[in-house]
Formats: C-alpha cells, sequence, structure tokens
C-alpha cells in the first residue's frame, strides 16, 4: 500500500519487488557452483506455509546381476525408499531512519535502499548456511553418522596443539578420504580469512575482481580454489586450541568443502508482509521504521533435520541449526559431499 518513509513515497509492493530483484553476487556464486541448487519440488512443499517438510526418496540401485547363460535364476531386489525432513526458518529485520541517512541524499533513494536491504539479507543467507555446516559436522553417534564423522571430518592437529597450516593439496586429501573415486564432486568452499591469506600466500588462492565506481579494480570476497569457488567469511568456526607455552594462542579455523548438490534451496511462501513502514511521531522527536521479514529454507541434501524438543517454535533459530541433536544422516555417508577441515592457519 503506497504511503511515505523517511520522508518519501514508499510503495511496499514496489520496494519487495526492487529488493528482491537487486542481484547476490554469494547467492549466483553458489548457484553457478552447482552446490547449491533451487529445488522447486521443496519449493512446492513449502507453498503452504509449513516450517517441517518431508522429501521421500529411493536408495541407491545396488547388487550384483546374475549370469545371463540361459539357466541361471534372475534376481530381484526390491527397490527400498526412505525419506528425509527439512525446515523453513524465517528472520525479521527492522531499520530506523538513521540507518539510511547517506542512501535519501541520492538520487532513486528507495532504490539505494532496497539495493542496501538486499545486501544485508544476502549476508544474513551465508550466516544461515554456515550455521547449518556448523550442525551436520557436529553430528556423532553410531552407523552411518559415525561413518560421517569420522571421514568427512578432517582435522589435520588441532586437537592435540600442534601447528599444522593448511597446504596446497589438503582438500584433495580430504575429499578423496570423504568421497574416494567421487571427489572431484566438491565445487564450493568456506573458510576464515586467515586460512584464505595462507592460501593466497601459497599463491593457490586468486580472488574474484570487480571494479568499483572510481574505476578502480578491487578484490571481492570471492575466490577459486583448485577450480573450486571460495567464499571467504570470517563467520566460519574459529576458536583457541587450548595449547601451551608458544602454542598457548595457538586456533583452530573450519573450512567447509560442499559438492554438487549439496544444499537445496528455496524462497518459501510469499509473506503477508514482507516490508512495511510505519513512524513513531514522538519517538526521538519522530522516527521512521522499514520492518523486513523473509522466510527460506537452505537445506543439506541427505541429511533430516530433528526438530528441538524445547525452544522450537514455527522455525529454527539459527543456534538450533548449529546443534549437533537437530541433525542426523539420511544418505550413505560416502553420498554426502560434504568435508570439514580443520588446521591452524
Amino acid at each position: 500500500m503506497p504511503g511515505t518513509i523517511f520522508g518519501m513515497p514508499f510503495d511496499a509492493e514496489i520496494f519487495g519487488s526492487m529488493w528482491r530483484e537487486t542481484p547476490d553476487p554469494v547467492l549466483t556464486a553458489m548457484f553457478d557452483s552447482g552446490a547449491v541448487m533451487n529445488d522447486p519440488t521443496i519449493g512446492g512443499l513449502i507453498s503452504n506455509g509449513s516450517d517441517i517438510y518431508t522429501v521421500p526418496f529411493y536408495n541407491p540401485l545396488d547388487g550384483d546381476p546374475s549370469n545371463h547363460d540361459g539357466q541361471t535364476d534372475i534376481v530381484a531386489t526390491e527397490v527400498a525408499g526412505t525419506s528425509m525432513t527439512g525446515c523453513v526458518f524465517g528472520r525479521d529485520r527492522a531499520f530506523f531512519s538513521r540507518d539510511f541517512t547517506a542512501e535519501l541524499a541520492k538520487n532513486d533513494p528507495q532504490g539505494h535502499i532496497a539495493r542496501a536491504v538486499s545486501r544485508y539479507w544476502a549476508k544474513q543467507k551465508q550466516k544461515e548456511m554456515i550455521n547449518t555446516l556448523t550442525g551436520i559436522f557436529k553430528v556423532t553417534g553410531s552407523g552411518n553418522d559415525k561413518l560421517f564423522h569420522d571421514n568427512h571430518i578432517v582435522d589435520l592437529g588441532s586437537t592435540t596443539g600442534t601447528p599444522y597450516e593448511i597446504g596446497v593439496n589438503d582438500d584433495k586429501d580430504a575429499a578423496t578420504k570423504a568421497l574416494g573415486d567421487n571427489r572431484d564432486k566438491f565445487t564450493l568452499v568456506f573458510m576464515h580469512s586467515v586460512i584464505a591469506n595462507r592460501l593466497e600466500k601459497q599463491q593457490v588462492l586468486e580472488y574474484w575482481k570487480y571494479t568499483d565506481a572510481m574505476g578502480i579494480q578491487r578484490n571481492t570476497n570471492l575466490a577459486s580454489w583448485g577450480g573450486k569457488t571460495v567464499i571467504v567469511d570470517d563467520g566460519v568456526p574459529a576458536a583457541k586450541v587450548g595449547g601451551s607455552g608458544a602454542n598457548k594462542d595457538l586456533m583452530a579455523y573450519h573450512t567447509y568443502m560442499l559438492g554438487s548438490g549439496a544444499i537445496r534451496y528455496s524462497e518459501a511462501a510469499p509473506l503477508e508482509e514482507p516490508a512495511e513502514s510505519y513512524r513513531e511521531p514522538l519517538k526521538n522527536g519522530g522516527q521512521s521504521t522499514l520492518i523486513t521479514r523473509t522466510r527460506m529454507t537452505m537445506h543439506p541434501n541427505g541429511f533430516t533435520f530433528v526438530k528441538p524438543a524445547s525452544g522450537y517454535v514455527n522455525s529454527a533459530t539459527r543456534a538450533q541449526l548449529a546443534l549437533a541433536a537437530s541433525w542426523k544422516t539420511a544418505f550413505n555417508h560416502k553420498a554426502l559431499p560434504f568435508v570439514d577441515i580443520v588446521t591452524n592457519g
């Protein structure tokens, strides 16, 4: 509905379209890498506004064929099926008028504000992704969960307090341990800037560049490593190891590698009011506020989300996404293209 905000005309519907249509270079890079896929099947399942959805699937065909010699019976194997469960999460964020002081002085202020909001939510999507990956790499237990933990988490010395800096071939070694002859499926990496700096010094990491409005070429937070798209984000877990002496400040850094089709993504059913504004004339001498809302799913393909027994109300929090108890493996671990490389720098 048309109105005003920050002293300018405001139409929530038009603003929402401008916000959604603003390019997100990081999400585009995720899609282009093949590791993140927009899943219309999941999109259909969550179009009714539900927060939990179930995707059925058949197990891969297996077993040895019978010998075709005219006298050996053909063995028939029943195709077994199971399912995985995912969750939709919603997030809200409001901005005051002073958040957009610079944008209001420009031509097309609504367009500038829409792009600023889009950049904000793009960064939040990265955080949701990292928290989800943090959760699945905490999975422990028995059976396939244990096999995933033992083969997809490659800890290169951090738990002992022994320094180990990431090397040129650590990605290949970790990928081989996890998927064997399918190691080339890995296409996307999340890493801390300390790790990126280490690989850049070894001349194996190359940052993507762009030209700014002044014609100056600058680095983005996107790079390439061994043919994989790299997203540099200091939200990737990093913590002190607890070493002693010269190693007392040693840090453990996690580097997450994802393979083709690893993350299934979909925006959820459109919210009734994804963007709206209101004004409080008595607060701070008159204050305008822009409220934005979004709902989506970023599901690690091959895992099942386990709804928390307490503290869950229609949407998983970031803390819940990062819990070990929130996830179980649904696919055989050899079909899960996820790896966590832990090093000290």
